[in-house]
C-alpha cells in the first residue's frame, strides 16, 4: 500500500533532516541529489522546514550560478538545549549543548558522602541550572542521565540498587520538576559508555561488541547487530555477579561478592598489587588508587618484573570474565573500559586477547576505551540528542 501525501512528507522531511545533520549545511541541489527526490519535492520540504524553524539559511556556495539553488541551508542548532549528566556516586558532571550536540558549557562538582539526600539532590539540580544558564538558556529540551545501577524496562526508573547514593533515585524526579518541559530519561553507565565507543571510540567500526567496564565496581554493555541489548528486566551486563574460579564463595541476589566484582573491582585491585609488591600511590583526586596503580604498571616502557607479573595477574582475571561473554555472545571484540580499563591502555588489552586466544576458539580483539573518562557523559549527550531530534523530526501530531 502506497504512503499518504502526508507520510511521504513526513518520510522526506526526516530524510532531509538527517542528511543535513550528517553532511553539515547543503545546497537543495545537494539534497537533491543526495536523497534522489525531484527538485519540486525538494523545493517543498525546504519551505516548510524553514516554515518550522528546523532549517535556515546559513550562508551560500561556491557555485557560479546564483539561484535558490545556490543557498545553504543548515539545521537550527539553537531550536533545542540539551543537557548530558555523568552520576557518580561521589559527585556529578553537567554539560548543555545545543541542538546538534555542540558543547556550550559544562562543569563538575562533587558530592560527599556524608551529604544528604536532599543537599545532594540541590547540589546536582543547582550544577544543571548554572551549567544550562552559562550556556545561554534557561529552557531545556532533553536531558540523558548516566548513572549506576539497574534501570527498569518497565518504567525506565532507576532501581533501589544496594551500594548506591539515594540522591540518585530521586535527581529524575527534581530535575523533572525544575524542568518541566524538558524529556529526562536515565540509563545505565556502561551502556552509555558503550553507545559512546560505538558511534565515535574504540568499537566505530563493530556493530557487534561487548564493553567491559573495570571500576570501582565491574560491569558489561551488550551491543548485537547495531542494537544496545538491555535484557528482560534491565540487567543484561551485570557480570559482577558472575560466579568465577578464584574467589572465596559464590555472589548472592544482593551481594557481588564472590562473583567476578571479587576478582577485578578495585579493592581487588589494589590488593593484588600489594600482593606483587607495588605501594598505592597517594590519592588523587582525579584519578581512583587502583586506575594509578594499573596505570604506573602498564605505562613503563621497560616495566619492573613486579609491575608486569601484575599486569600478567589481572589479565588473567579480567579474561575469565572476558572469557564467559565471548563463549556466549561471540562478540569478535571487547572494549575495555572504566578507569581500570583506561588505565591499563594496550598493554592489559594485549595481555586479555592473547589469554582470550588461549581459552576460546572464537576469534576475539580486545581494545582499551578511546574516550577516556568522558565517555559516559558522552553517550547520555548522543542519547539525548537522538531522542530530541526524533522528536523534533517526527511529523506533526494531528
Amino acid at each position: 500500500m502506497p504512503a499518504s501525501p502526508s507520510t511521504a512528507r513526513a518520510i522526506n522531511d526526516r530524510l532531509a533532516l538527517r542528511l543535513l545533520q550528517q553532511e553539515g549545511p547543503l545546497t537543495a541541489g545537494q539534497l537533491k541529489q543526495l536523497t534522489g527526490l525531484s527538485r519540486p519535492t525538494v523545493a517543498d520540504l525546504v519551505e516548510r522546514l524553514t516554515a518550522s524553524g528546523l532549517i535556515a539559511v546559513v550562508g551560500e556556495s561556491g557555485e557560479q550560478r546564483r539561484g535558490p539553488n545556490a543557498k545553504l541551508y543548515g539545521i537550527v542548532a539553537g531550536r533545542a538545549h540539551l543537557a548530558a549528566l555523568d552520576v557518580r556516586t561521589e559527585g556529578v558532571s553537567v554539560l548543555v549543548s545545543d541542538l546538534l550536540g555542540r558543547v556550550l558549557a559544562e562543569a563538575s562538582a562533587p558530592i560527599g558522602d556524608g551529604t544528604g539526600t536532599g543537599p545532594a539532590v540541590e547540589q546536582a539540580v543547582g550544577l544543571v541550572e548554572r551549567v544550562a544558564e552559562e550556556a545561554g538558556t534557561g529552557r531545556l529540551h532533553t536531558v540523558g542521565i548516566g548513572a549506576p545501577g539497574l534501570i527498569d524496562p518497565a518504567d525506565g526508573e532507576l532501581r533501589d540498587s544496594t551500594g548506591l547514593p539515594a540522591w540518585h533515585r530521586r535527581l529524575v524526579a527534581a530535575l523533572q520538576e525544575r524542568f518541566p518541559e524538558a524529556r529526562v530519561s536515565v540509563e545505565n553507565e556502561t551502556n552509555l559508555a558503550a553507545v559512546a565507543e560505538q558511534r565515535e571510540g574504540a568499537a566505530r567500526d563493530r556493530d557487534t561488541f561487548v564493553l567491559l567496564w573495570l571500576g570501582l565496581g565491574v560491569g558489561a554493555a551488550v551491543v548485537l547487530d547495531g542494537t544496545l541489548r538491555r535484557g528482560a528486566s534491565g540487567g543484561a551486563g551485570e557480570i559482577g555477579f558472575l560466579p568465577v574460579p578464584g574467589t572465596a564463595g559464590l555472589p548472592s541476589a544482593t551481594d557481588c561478592d564472590g562473583g567476578f566484582h571479587s576478582l577485578a573491582g578495585a579493592c581487588a585491585v589494589v590488593e593484588l598489587a600489594a600482593e606483587h609488591g607495588l605501594a598505592a600511590p597517594a590519592a588523587a583526586a582525579h584519578e581512583p588508587r587502583a586506575a594509578a596503580l594499573v596505570r604506573r604498571a602498564a605505562g613503563a616502557k621497560a616495566p619492573e618484573p613486579a609491575a608486569a607479573r601484575f599486569l600478567d595477574a589481572l589479565a588473567d582475571r579480567v579474561a575469565l570474565g572476558a572469557a564467559a561473554a565471548v563463549s556466549l555472545l561471540d562478540p569478535g571484540c571487547v572494549v575495555l573500559a572504566g578507569e581500570i580499563g583506561r588505565a591499563g591502555g594496550d598493554a592489559l588489552a594485549a595481555r586479555v586477547q592473547d589469554r582470550l586466544a588461549r581459552m576460546s576458539p572464537l576469534p576475539t580483539r580486545v581494545r582499551p576505551s578511546a574516550l577516556g573518562g568522558g565517555a559516559v557523559l558522552r553517550g547520555a549527550l548522543l542519547t539525548a540528542r537522538d531522542r530530541a531530534q526524533d522528536d523534533l523530526f517526527a511529523p506533526p501530531r494531528r
